[in-house]
């Protein structure tokens, strides 16, 4: 990537943001799926310094058992201190590790870069949920100045009742959101809220986010067999049924459904359709009803025509510029060119590439909990 390199650093000229990185990274054989997801993680910049911030303090404490989260770490540090500007490194330790713990993930088959992403948010919350336990726990017998300082914001005082973890994970990815089902006989409404880290939603030929969000959010009756029951009635009525955002997240991960299990043919089919993704998105369909905005910054790419085979790539935006990873290659893109992985607007096109994980981050919300 020697060249490549220098001719990145060319490119940006005196634009080359100061104490910025941009590294390729090794692919073992079939971890495109693991590399361009850990690229939009890495310039997922609030994730990125928490992540460091976490490894530091903990560095100092002692000796770190390996796990997924500090391994994790061990790469984002090891990026973010290269002394080159450019280059490629092996995240060889982090593959390792997640082979090891997941046997999903062993084999040379096409893996699936949103399971993967999945996976790894759910791992490094369990993580930091065992480690803020384990402080919890030691808390009456150790000093205030010894706690460790993992990913706990919600402490418990002397047996108060405990609220539920929120590590900084939760704080970038996690929303909420409340299902609510009106009966049609009595009129009451039930609403029951469920957290999220990502959203995955089906999309449509010649649509956009903001449609498939509005389909998302659609009002759906439930009769015949599917009938609600009704605690206020006792018995199973009609019910009018639909989902809303209640605490949109700081950072709005959106899964495009592009691998769909087709019944008449007896496997998944991936679907090429054209899905325009806005560089800024206003988010509608809270509960209160206000418009909150977003900005892309990641897009994970899916190369290839079916689900079992293909690439995966990612665009990531940079200090107002737009750049391409592919594996080991790292090139800057015009802006302009991120439209060309909407998808097609006809069934059978020659273009592939088309955007499979969206990853946005609030303008206006902060850094809140």
């Amino acid at each position: 990537m020697g060249a490549a390199g220098s001719k990145l650093e060319k490119a940006l000229g005196d634009q080359f943001p100061e104490g910025e990185r941009y590294f390729g990274l090794e692919n073992f054989g079939n971890t495109c799926y693991c590399n361009s997801v850990l690229q939009a993680l890495y310039f997922c910049v609030p994730f990125r310094e928490q992540l460091l911030e976490y490894y530091g303090n903990n560095k100092s404490i002692g000796e770190l058992e390996e796990n997924l989260l500090t391994c994790l770490a061990d790469l984002f540090s090891q990026i973010s201190s290269q002394k080159k500007k450019t280059g490629v490194i092996a995240p060889k330790r982090f593959v390792q590790r997640l082979k090891k713990q997941n046997e999903i993930f062993r084999s040379y088959m096409h893996q699936d870069a949103h399971e993967f992403l999945n996976y790894l948010l759910n791992e490094l919350v369990d993580i930091l949920e065992k480690e803020a336990h384990t402080v919890r726990n030691d808390q009456e017998t150790s000093p205030p100045s010894e706690k460790a300082a993992n990913g706990l914001t919600n402490g418990t005082i002397n047996g108060a009742k405990k609220d539920p973890l929120v590590t900084w994970v939760h704080k970038n990815f996690q929303g909420i959101l409340t299902n609510e089902t009106r009966c049609l006989q009595c009129e009451t409404v039930t609403a029951r809220d469920e957290t999220f880290l990502d959203l995955s939603l089906d999309i449509e030929q010649n649509s956009s986010i903001t449609s498939c969000l509005k389909n998302f959010s659609s009002t759906e009756t439930l009769n015949a067999e599917d009938k609600f029951f009704c605690d206020k009635c006792c018995s199973l009525q009609e019910a009018q049924k639909r989902m809303k955002i209640k605490k949109p997240p700081h950072i709005l991960v959106i899964h495009l459904k592009r691998f769909k299990y087709m019944e008449q043919l007896g496997r998944y089919k991936k679907l090429s359709y054209r899905v325009v993704f806005p560089l800024e998105l206003k988010l509608s369909n809270t509960v209160d009803e206000a418009d909150i905005e977003y900005s892309l910054f990641a897009v994970v790419v899916h190369v290839g025509s079916g689900p079992n085979h293909g690439h995966y790539v990612s665009l990531v935006k940079s200090h107002n510029h737009w750049l391409f990873f592919d594996d080991e290659n790292v090139e800057m893109i015009d802006e302009s060119a991120v439209q060309t992985f909407f998808g097609s607007a006809q069934e059978y096109s020659s273009n592939t590439d088309h955007g499979y994980i969206l990853f946005y981050e609030s303008l206006g919300l902060g850094n809140q909990s």
